[in-house]
């Protein structure tokens, strides 16, 4: 392994900075924290460019990486601990390059696919992307003004699932109505005043489902071109954004297995 001594390493200051702005290095890799993130981007045979470990827990490191040809280095607990975005790092930090997907792997098949409409909370974000993938999605899209799915809190929701489920980043909701248009696909969004209830929807044919912002909701120019839907609930008007997505996302599930 690798000793880095000085906090003003070139390859620190690279995450420092991805952390800081919830983005990708200077070198296009993701900054995944905590042994589980590792062992995901290793089952996904992703591209890990560093392993970056804190000397406390650098013997538990040997046997997640074992067998595997990748950059390990270690740094002081304290210089660590200053990298990390979690208040109670597990020592361990990955640089992993995310995988490159195209709009239409994201649209494969009977398509389904989570849109994430100027979604702003990393949580959120990410476990939009956890029950997408758990209830069958081909892909998920964050349109312009969403949080980057590779924001390191993002990547920690998702468990893994940022890995695995195609997405398109940073997408024109343009682009995204005209390939759903190709493919005779529908547009559904989660909108809490809608008069159509989810289980009253198609979701057997090809579809995209819009999550709004936690805000704003769904913006104005998509739910134009949106069938909109509705969760009933008892006592409360709306639910976090992840929340209804796992709900809309079961109930699409649910049609496809019965069909």
């Amino acid at each position: 392994m690798e000793v880095l001594l000085s906090e003003k390493n070139p390859l620190l200051k690279q995450v420092r900075r991805a952390v800081a702005k919830g983005s990708l290095t200077d070198d296009g890799f993701a900054v995944a924290e905590g042994f589980h993130l590792l062992e995901e981007a290793l089952k996904s045979s992703a591209e890990i460019g560093t392993v970056i470990v804190a000397q406390s827990v650098k013997s538990a490191i040997q046997s997640h990486v074992k067998g595997v040809k990748v950059r390990v280095v270690t740094v002081r607990d304290a210089d660590f601990n200053a990298l990390a975005s979690t208040e109670t790092p597990q020592g361990v930090i990955s640089l992993v390059r995310p995988p490159e997907w195209t709009l239409d792997q994201v649209l494969r098949g009977r398509a389904m696919v989570a849109v994430l409409d100027g979604i702003q909370d990393p949580g959120n974000a990410g476990a939009i992307l956890r029950a997408a993938e758990a209830f069958g999605a081909t892909g998920a899209a964050f349109l312009k003004g969403s949080v980057s799915p590779y924001n390191p809190k993002c990547m920690r929701a998702s468990a893994g699932s940022v890995f695995r489920l195609p997405i398109a980043v940073a997408l024109d909701e343009s682009l995204l109505l005209a390939a759903l248009g190709k493919k005779r696909g529908v547009l559904y969004a989660a909108m809490p005043r809608a008069n159509i209830l989810v289980s009253d929807a198609n979701f057997k044919i090809s579809c995209a489902i819009v999550i709004g912002s936690e805000g704003r909701g769904v913006s104005q120019h998509l739910a134009e071109f949106a069938t909109a839907l509705r969760i009933p609930t008892t006592g409360v008007e709306s639910l976090n954004a992840a929340v209804a997505a796992g709900i809309l996302f079961y109930e699409a599930r649910r049609q496809r297995n019965a069909s």
